[in-house]
């Protein structure tokens, strides 16, 4: 008998009674209740927290692709700018060349004309000196209206001879 004298008797007794009272009000549903919509509530954050991630990777997978097709498209403009650059480049040096071949061939034209009318003129300085030593050695050895009709008539010919 002592064991009702001990403390510890008191508080198995109480604590059996406690859960008695517990059992008959249906507390253990209760909490069994509760700790299911925790679980439940629980489980459902962790689906969202996965539908959350798979989408996230489908987001990032989206990305990644996009950043691939601007690298992509990139690439290919930089490949056209450059044979657009190239082109431009070739046909600059094939108009340059145009150009310079078009300057040359004025350039010897431009010669040319100048070589024929220095001719000319070195012909016609000849013709001109030639006509004026013919006609002084005529006139001083022909005279009257004879000579002045065959200076005429000489002079006439030389010029057109040599010209």
């Amino acid at each position: 008998m002592t064991l009702l004298y001990e403390a510890e008797t008191w508080v198995a007794i109480a604590f059996v009674i406690l859960l008695a009272i517990f059992w008959k009000l249906g507390v253990h549903r209760t909490a069994t209740s509760a700790l299911d919509d925790r679980s439940k509530r629980i489980q459902a954050e962790l689906d969202e927290a996965q539908r959350l991630k798979e989408e996230a990777q489908a987001i990032l997978a989206e990305a990644e692709r996009r950043r691939r097709d601007a690298e992509r498209e990139a690439g290919d403009i930089v490949a056209a700018a450059r044979g657009d650059a190239e082109r431009v480049a070739a046909e600059a040096r094939t108009k340059a060349e145009e150009f310079i071949a078009r300057r040359t061939k004025m350039a010897q034209t431009k010669i040319a004309q100048a070589e024929q009318q220095a001719v000319a003129d070195v012909r016609a300085a000849a013709a001109d000196a030639a006509v004026a030593a013919a006609e002084r050695v005529l006139r001083e050895s022909v005279k009257g209206n004879l000579a002045d009709d065959l200076v005429g008539r000489g002079i006439g010919e030389i010029k057109s001879k040599l010209n």
